[in-house]
C-alpha cells in the first residue's frame, strides 16, 4: 500500500492459501511479461499459460524463470495436460514439468472425458512431484452435472491430493458455474459451498460482474482465477472496496447511512429549486 486507508479488508501476505488471484497468460511476450511483473507481480500468485499456448510461445523458460523470481508460480493449463494424456503420456507430461522446474500443475477433465477414479489417481501420482490443481465441470455448455456430482468430484479430488479445485468458468466465463449469459448458477454454488470450504476452491471468473458477485458472496480473501493481465489490478481495487462496485461492502454501515442521507438532503434541496 502506498498510503494509509481506513476500513481497507485485510489481505493475506504472498506465498498465500486464500485470496489468491490466477492471471491468464496467453501469450504474452518476454517484455510483456517484465512489464507485468512490474505492475502487477505483487498482487498474482499463479499464473497459467492458458490452454496448449506453452507448446508454441517463444522463451517459454525465460519467462517461468521470469515469473518465479517474482514470487509467482506459473503453470500449464489444463487443456495441455488433457492434450498428453489422450495421446497415452501422462509420464512425458511429468518429464515436462520437471524439465521446466514447475512446482504447480493442474489436471483436468474440461474437453475429454476420463473416469473419475482414474482421474483421482492421477492426482495422486502427480501429487508426488509437485503441488497439484484439478479442474472440476465442461467446457461443453451441452454437459450438465448436476449439484451433487459437482460436490462429489470436488470432495474426492481434495482427498485425492489437490490442492485447489479449480471451478470450471472457460475464459469467457459463459459454462460451468455460469449460465450462458455469465451471470453466476446460484443454486449450484450455493449447494457446493454447504458441502466443500470455499478457500479450498478457486473460481474461474474472467468477467467483471463475476468477480464482483463472488466478492460479495466471500469477502476480499476469495480465490479467483483467468484473470486477464490487464484486470488484475483492478480486481484487488474490487477486493479492497476502491471500486463503486463494492465500495460499501467493508465500509461500516453508518458512512453508508449518512450518505444516502446526504443524497436525499441534495434531492429535496434540487427539487425545490
Amino acid at each position: 500500500m502506498n498510503f494509509k486507508l481506513s476500513y481497507i479488508p485485510k489481505r493475506s501476505e504472498k506465498p498465500r492459501n486464500q485470496g489468491l488471484t490466477m492471471m491468464m497468460d496467453k501469450g504474452l511476450s518476454l517484455r510483456q511479461t517484465e512489464d507485468f511483473i512490474e505492475a502487477s507481480g505483487h498482487l498474482s500468485d499463479v499464473i497459467k499459460f492458458g490452454f496448449g499456448t506453452a507448446l508454441v510461445t517463444q522463451r517459454l523458460e525465460d519467462k517461468i524463470k521470469l515469473y518465479q523470481s517474482a514470487g509467482i508460480r506459473p503453470y500449464f493449463g489444463g487443456t495441455l495436460f488433457e492434450a498428453f494424456y489422450a495421446r497415452g503420456k501422462f509420464n512425458e507430461f511429468r518429464r515436462l514439468i520437471s524439465k521446466y522446474n514447475l512446482d504447480l500443475a493442474e489436471i483436468s477433465d474440461g474437453s475429454i472425458i476420463i473416469p473419475h477414479d482414474e482421474k483421482c489417481e492421477l492426482i495422486r501420482k502427480l501429487s508426488n512431484d509437485c503441488t497439484v490443481m484439478s479442474e472440476v465441470g465442461s467446457k461443453d455448455s451441452g454437459i450438465l452435472i448436476s449439484p451433487a456430482k459437482w460436490i462429489r468430484m470436488m470432495q474426492s479430488e481434495l482427498e485425492a491430493g489437490s490442492w485447489k479445485v479449480i471451478a470450471e468458468g472457460r475464459e469467457a466465463g459463459n459454462v460451468g458455474v455460469f449460465r450462458p449469459n455469465g451471470t453466476a448458477h446460484t443454486l449450484l454454488i450455493n449447494r457446493i459451498i454447504a458441502k466443500i470450504k470455499p478457500s479450498d476452491i478457486l473460481w474461474e471468473a474472467p468477467q467483471k460482474n463475476q468477480q464482483v458477485w463472488f466478492i460479495k458472496l466471500f469477502g476480499a480473501e476469495v480465490n479467483l482465477g483467468n484473470i486477464a493481465p490487464n484486470d488484475v489490478i483492478p480486481l484487488e481495487c474490487l477486493r479492497l472496496g476502491l471500486r463503486g462496485d463494492t465500495f460499501f461492502e467493508f465500509l461500516p454501515k453508518k458512512y453508508e447511512e449518512r450518505l444516502k442521507q446526504i443524497n436525499e438532503e441534495e434531492e429535496h434541496i434540487d427539487q425545490e429549486s
